[in-house]
């Protein structure tokens, strides 16, 4: 009977693997990193997957309970056999029930162990990833000393609440303690939570229908592109300030040297490409005897402590670089893709044509052909994204009218526990669980989308085909198990399902016997768990009303409001920098339709290209050269992801490919200027993954 509980870890081990494979780069990336990212986000799955399966479970119990016969004396009396409404054979298992031992074993391990990968093991390998020491206990012992305040103000949170207990002369065992850790992690949670889902039940319904309009999506997405080409610029502005400190430094240490081995490997970090731009400005930056960060004269030798120092701004700044080069191909993409969406928008032809197709497989074609593709962009799409925002937006007011009122137990108001309650009476469990289910998927979506919406100030960022860092989903895995537990607490209050937030003694979930409750504090247990969640209306109203964008917008950070003169130049600046990119596109493939005219034979390329009357034309054609299905049948379309890096043709590769391929890995390359053909002939090699101490 446990199908469903073992369905559940499937699809959760499923999920968070097919997910850590299009945000990471798997092959590149450290094991440890790969295992406990897919560890927490696994994790936090299954809790979403099997807290409705221990709802039903409960109240099944809880069935079970009510029906007891009552012994008295030498006569057995059933409490059910004087009503006519519940009998004993009502009491129906439900879906996937489970042995009683399962779910507390479960939930000790799922808990405890994402607690201890978001509190200690996390925290200290995102600290060792960007440290600059060339050891490992050097590593380590940076990691440590920058947690060592992060680590330091929960023990001294922890301390006062131990002393605040130990005045109120309650007596602490090993099961309190356990119980104060995990009411202490969960109530910052909800702090947490609350703030983020106070931002996403309005915004996730008005983004939905926003993008319903496609021409207020380009707008914002010109503004976006605005935005990104600025950071990318001075991201690459920071990168010259560091390399030409760093050449500086590499120049001043002899090849004899003992320090010579870490230069090396802080080299083996930069792109070729860097490199030359870096020696470009080399003599101008040396001239002076001072890189741009006070870096060290190219006559005296660094000590290790610089070298350490250097190395650290080479690493954060190449992620930074990383970072903003990522999202600005992603945000090049979308802007591309959405003037295509407006360009096709009154075709008569029926047939979604873009400027610059890429390759697909012969199944895309047929399955998502033109004129599909055409109906679902331009007819369909609107009206379903309209009709999300609608059910989206009913949802969001029932979410916050039970946090209103979830604290009321009689008359109950909690809407979400209204429909517990009458599909209790009738002990349907199928309809709790696909209620429970949709609930808490919907409060899931609503607060990891609002973490990849504001993106920590584009710190932190979840960026797809294998574009993340590891720093981003360490961070992103943190969250999750940070997040999880006190959202699944907090719907488990909202169901009146927690004995200690509406007082009555219930059947409580295992999931709840195994958090525990906050007693020994009455401020957190009677106060803050209760009343904060109500604080979520007024995070909704400024939400609505705009006002954190308005008060960003009045202190520099220009958001994307309507009507103002900063974001209406900023939109103009995105369409000026979308067109640049085009005509870049557009010379790459000129380049790339003449250099196969060069090595095709004189023959094969008359018969493919001047039959046609297109010559460069007809291959790069896009909307340019309408398709007939002879001489461009769809299998001539460039695939632009890859022009980039056809090394086989001559083209340049762009820097956000020579930074996520050898960003971090360490081999045995030559340091120093290659020639053209060295360079095509090693970034025809396959770079081996990346091991955990290549550094050491």
């Amino acid at each position: 009977m446990a199908y469903l509980l073992t369905f559940a870890v499937i699809v959760a081990l499923f999920l968070a693997s097919v997910l850590l494979y299009r945000y990471g780069n798997i092959q590149r990336q450290h094991i440890l990193v790969t295992l406990s990212v897919l560890t927490a986000w696994c994790f936090s799955f299954l809790i979403v997957f099997t807290i409705p399966l221990d709802v039903t479970s409960t109240l099944y119990r809880q069935c079970l309970e009510e029906h007891k016969p009552i012994s008295n004396g030498s006569v057995t009396i059933n409490i059910s056999s004087t009503t006519d409404t519940l009998r004993p054979q009502e009491c129906q298992e439900p879906w996937g029930m489970v042995p009683e031992s399962v779910f507390p074993n479960l939930w000790r391990i799922i808990y405890w162990s994402s607690q201890f990968l978001t509190w200690l093991i996390m925290p200290l390998m995102q600290s060792y990833l960007k440290a600059g020491d060339f050891t490992i206990k050097g590593k380590l012992k940076s990691a440590l000393i920058e947690n060592a305040i992060y680590y330091g103000s929960y023990l001294f949170i922890c301390g006062v609440l131990l002393i605040y207990i130990s005045v109120k002369g309650v007596s602490l065992d090993w099961q309190k303690l356990k119980a104060i850790a995990s009411s202490a992690s969960n109530t910052w949670g909800l702090f947490l939570l609350i703030l983020l889902l106070g931002y996403a039940l309005v915004e996730v319904p008005r983004s939905l229908w926003n993008n319903a309009k496609p021409g207020f999506a380009l707008q914002y997405a010109y503004f976006k592109a605005a935005k990104l080409s600025t950071d990318k610029a001075e991201a690459e502005e920071h990168v010259d300030d560091v390399l030409e400190s760093l050449q500086c430094i590499s120049r001043a240490v002899p090849n004899n040297h003992e320090l010579r081995s870490c230069v090396e490997t802080i080299l083996r970090k930069v792109p070729i490409e860097l490199h030359e731009r870096a020696s470009r400005n080399f003599s101008r930056s040396c001239g002076n005897g001072m890189g741009s960060f006070g870096g060290t004269s190219s006559t005296i030798v660094p000590s290790e402590k610089a070298l350490v120092r250097i190395h650290k701004q080479v690493i954060k700044s190449l992620q930074t670089l990383q970072r903003t080069e990522a999202l600005w191909s992603v945000q090049v993409k979308t802007v591309l893709h959405l003037e295509d969406v407006a360009h096709n928008m009154h075709s008569a032809e029926r047939c979604f044509k873009t400027e610059f197709p890429c390759k697909r497989s012969q199944l895309e074609r047929i399955l998502f052909s033109g004129s599909v593709q055409w109906y679902w962009e331009c007819v369909f799409k609107p009206p379903f994204l309209k009709a999300l925002c609608v059910l989206s937006a009913t949802m969001s007011a029932m979410v916050v009218w039970s946090e209103l009122t979830f604290f009321s137990r009689h008359p109950v108001l909690s809407i979400f526990a209204n429909v517990i309650n009458v599909a209790k009476g009738t002990y349907d469990f199928f309809t709790i669980e696909v209620f429970s289910m949709g609930v808490l998927c919907y409060f899931f979506y609503c607060t990891y989308s609002t973490i990849l919406r504001i993106r920590f100030l584009n710190i932190y960022y979840l960026a797809p085909h294998h574009q993340t860092n590891e720093h981003s989903l360490i961070f992103s895995g943190m969250l999750l198990c940070r997040l999880t537990p006190p959202m699944c607490l907090n719907f488990l209050g909202l169901i009146h399902m927690d004995s200690h937030i509406i007082k009555k003694r219930i059947m409580e979930t295992y999931y709840t016997q195994i958090m525990g409750h906050m007693d020994v504090i009455g401020i957190i247990s009677n106060g803050f768990n209760i009343y904060f969640p109500m604080c979520m209306l007024a995070f909704c109203l400024a939400t609505w009303f705009s006002l954190g964008s308005r008060a960003l917008n009045a202190l520099g950070f220009q958001q994307f409001l309507q009507h103002e003169t900063i974001a209406t130049e900023l939109v103009q600046e995105g369409k000026d920098l979308i067109a640049r990119e085009k005509r870049r596109r557009q010379r790459t493939e000129e380049a790339m339709a003449r250099r196969r005219a060069d090595t095709m034979p004189s023959h094969e390329y008359l018969s493919k290209y001047r039959g046609g009357g297109g010559g460069v034309n007809q291959l790069i054609g896009g909307n340019r050269t309408p398709a007939d299905g002879l001489l461009r049948d769809g299998d001539a379309s460039v695939d632009y992801a890859a022009v980039a890096s056809s090394s086989a043709l001559g083209v340049p590769r762009s820097l956000s490919e020579e930074i996520n391929d050898r960003f971090g890995v360490s081999t045995q390359m030559q340091i120093g200027f290659r020639s053209t053909n060295d360079r095509n002939e090693a970034e025809n090699v396959e770079m081996p993954p990346r091991g955990l101490f290549d550094d050491v």
